[in-house]
């Protein structure tokens, strides 16, 4: 038993020094809303997009991973765009909340052959603390001995290109190194990481779409990076409502048959509401000691039309 409480507290203080500064990507970019990933996608619809992410990991286990978040991005004049993420993110005594502040531009390549381009730039802003009032670790770190505050800015770029139903985007989050003068343990002063995302919403009979996408992060202060292989289904009805299944393969890099996660997915929009449901199946060892990861996502749609410009995300089955 002490052994298996030291695997989950080593496991958390490698997780804690991850996240810093980089919420977890979980699946919740699948659920209509890519703007979790990138700047470039800050206005690239008709409308004010707001969407509710909550998502808890590791159920079962006591004090696991958990997230809230809040998104809402809006095209302003006719090729610009802006967005506001806010999150709040628990993980044990481990507690991180801040946000992003984005603005877009999106350029027209080709009218006919509707290829876009779109560059968005971020403001960060995020406060980390460390409370080990209630911890009780079986090898607690002994560079921590009281709890800690800090707070950093950073930014994050990145960009956009669209080619009728194909999409590539890639956008490099924290470019500022991180300042180590709040601590005296060994931590990773290259916060930078990368995401690349990439996919294609295929056109078939009946009114449905098939859409295989793959999304790539890799972090530059020890080399690690993880990929997701994603396809999802959508039916359409005349009314552009529809509803959408999905699976998500994620794995490490350098243990591409060994995956991290399975994750089946479930959506649908109606009108302006969205809602859908993932939940992610781990695949290693940990699996037998809780029962996964739940995700839920809401979205919101208001005053649709708000801009004509050609370059404004539509449904594939309308291009």
């Amino acid at each position: 038993m002490k052994k298996i409480i030291n695997c989950f507290f080593l496991l958390n203080v490698m997780i804690n020094y991850s996240q810093e500064l980089n919420v977890p990507v979980a699946t919740q970019y699948l659920a209509d809303n890519p703007f979790i990933i990138s700047p470039g996608y800050a206005g690239i619809g008709d409308d004010l997009r707001i969407n509710l992410n909550a998502y808890k990991q590791w159920v079962g286990i006591e004090n696991a991973p958990q997230n809230q978040s809040f998104y809402a991005d809006l095209r302003i004049l006719d090729r610009s765009g802006v967005g506001l993420s806010l999150y709040n993110d628990t993980n044990g005594n481990v507690k991180q909340a801040g946000g992003k502040f984005t603005f877009a531009h999106h350029l027209i390549l080709d009218y006919y052959s509707k290829q876009y381009l779109s560059f968005g730039i971020s403001y960060i802003y995020n406060s980390f603390k460390i409370d080990i009032n209630n911890s009780k670790p079986a090898e607690p770190d002994p560079d921590i001995t009281d709890n800690r505050f800090t707070s950093n800015n950073n930014f994050e770029a990145g960009f956009l290109y669209r080619n009728k139903g194909f999409y590539f985007s890639a956008n490099m989050t924290n470019i500022l190194p991180k300042k180590l003068d709040s601590y005296t343990s060994p931590e990773p002063k290259e916060l930078t990481n990368y995401q690349f995302y990439t996919g294609y919403a295929v056109r078939l009979e009946n009114e449905t779409e098939i859409e295989p996408s793959i999304f790539y992060q890799w972090y530059k202060s020890d080399g690690r990076s993880v990929t997701d292989l994603n396809l999802k289904y959508r039916k359409f009805n005349r009314y552009e409502d529809y509803y959408w299944a999905g699976i998500s393969y994620r794995f490490l890099n350098d243990q591409i048959g060994k995956p991290l996660t399975i994750g089946p997915m479930i959506g649908f929009k109606k009108a302006y509401f969205t809602l859908s449901y993932s939940y992610q199946i781990m695949m290693n060892d940990l699996s037998q000691y809780n029962s996964g990861t739940h995700s839920i996502s809401i979205g919101l749609r208001f005053f649709q039309s708000i801009s004509n410009c050609p370059c404004t995300q539509k449904y594939v089955r309308n291009l």
